[in-house]
């Protein structure tokens, strides 16, 4: 650990090491209050950053910081932080509905909603406010990196920071360069994820990286086998948990991160590799058509309304 430098004209100052200088992240802008951005602010709140988290949506943001003073008040039950430490990392939360104010972080992190037309909207909303110094990064699981950094004056400095849901819990981070990325940009990023406590693993820009490459289609074959018949709703999450040892059931996992999200990444790896085998399943699409779009809608391939989740099909 080092001491925290004071800004200057050209941003934080550097730390010397003994391969490579990177900047010195302190300030955190995080963009979307929902599922995956509180749990942004969550984590890095916790690990001593400052954090400005924005939404356009006021009620979003009241619901996000009751989310996250309720998963961290967990984590001081099971005894993984203390009373003071959660104390101190939710006072460093900071809330704003003015895109402007993240102007002034070292480190951008967009997580709105995954469509391009969206994220490209707010990059070019906030680009007027940035420092010269601010890192952009987006929380995209699938959009390519490169063209959302061909779009902005920074593309040296745009890379791909993709969490895996839930934040607080699951360990890994996706870094993405972009053609243009330069060494420090992913320095930096690669010391914040050290700084989390988490594992970075390094993808190439390709449609929906690693993750999500593997993972989506293998949802998508689930709900190819839903609609062909072959079984229902419980024989083929059961067939995973207990065939393949799964935690959850491709159907199950569907709901929680959400089927349009599913839909969205499908559509990418269908359309960036033009390859038929990524063809989203017409289920899925008439699912996500009539609004059901898993556990944050309370019906996807399960209905979430009664005490129990009963399979809608």
């Amino acid at each position: 650990m080092f001491t925290p430098c004071p800004h200057s004209e050209q941003g934080p100052m550097v730390r010397q090491g003994s391969e490579r200088a990177h900047m010195d992240i302190q300030k955190i802008g995080i963009i979307g209050a929902g599922q995956m951005g509180n749990g942004i602010a969550h984590v890095m709140s916790l690990a001593g950053y400052d954090v400005v988290l924005n939404d356009v949506n006021e009620d979003v943001l009241t619901t996000a910081m009751a989310r996250i003073d309720k998963n961290m008040e967990r984590q001081v039950s099971s005894q993984k932080i203390s009373a003071d430490n959660k104390a101190a990392a939710f006072a460093r939360i900071k809330t704003t509905q003015e895109l402007p104010v993240l102007g002034q972080s070292d480190l951008v992190i967009e997580a709105a909603t995954e469509k391009e037309v969206v994220k490209q909207a707010i990059f070019d909303s906030l680009l007027p406010h940035l420092e010269p110094h601010t890192i952009l990064t987006s929380n995209t699981s699938s959009i390519s990196i490169t063209r959302l950094a061909s779009r902005t004056d920074r593309p040296e400095k745009f890379m791909g920071f993709h969490f895996m849901n839930p934040v607080p819990v699951m360990q890994l981070v996706e870094l993405i360069r972009g053609i243009a990325t330069d060494v420090e940009t992913f320095d930096a990023c690669k010391a914040v994820v050290d700084k989390l406590g988490k594992t970075a693993a390094s993808a190439e820009d390709f449609p929906a990286f690693i993750v999500n490459r593997i993972l989506m289609p293998m949802i998508n074959e689930a709900v190819y086998t839903l609609y062909e018949g072959v079984g229902n709703v419980k024989s083929i999450d059961s067939s995973l948990r207990l065939g393949a040892n799964h935690p959850m059931g491709p159907l199950e996992l569907a709901d929680f991160i959400g089927l349009d999200t599913c839909l969205a990444i499908m559509n990418v790896l269908h359309e960036g590799l033009a390859d038929t085998k990524y063809r989203p399943c017409p289920l899925l699409t008439k699912y996500v058509e009539a609004g059901w779009l898993g556990r944050k809608t309370q019906r996807g391939f399960y209905d979430y309304r009664g005490e129990t989740p009963v399979p809608t099909r």
